[in-house]
């Protein structure tokens, strides 16, 4: 997901797409725990992008 795409979002539609992409990134770490993943780079694909909706969500906090 793109900052732009970010920034578009309302407060509460990113706390919700921040829920669950920690619960797609718990999901991701066990499974490849079990079995090794098809591409790896999705799990640091998926931190970035955890890290880029609080990011946003913590300066929308700031700005208000």
């Amino acid at each position: 997901m793109k900052q732009a795409e970010i920034k578009e979002l309302t407060v509460a539609e990113i706390q919700e797409r921040l829920a669950t992409e920690k619960e797609n990134l718990v999901r991701m770490k066990l499974n490849h725990s079990i079995s090794p993943l098809d591409n790896p780079l999705q799990i640091k694909v998926a931190r970035k992008t955890i890290a880029r909706l609080a990011t946003e969500l913590r300066a929308r906090e700031i700005n208000k």
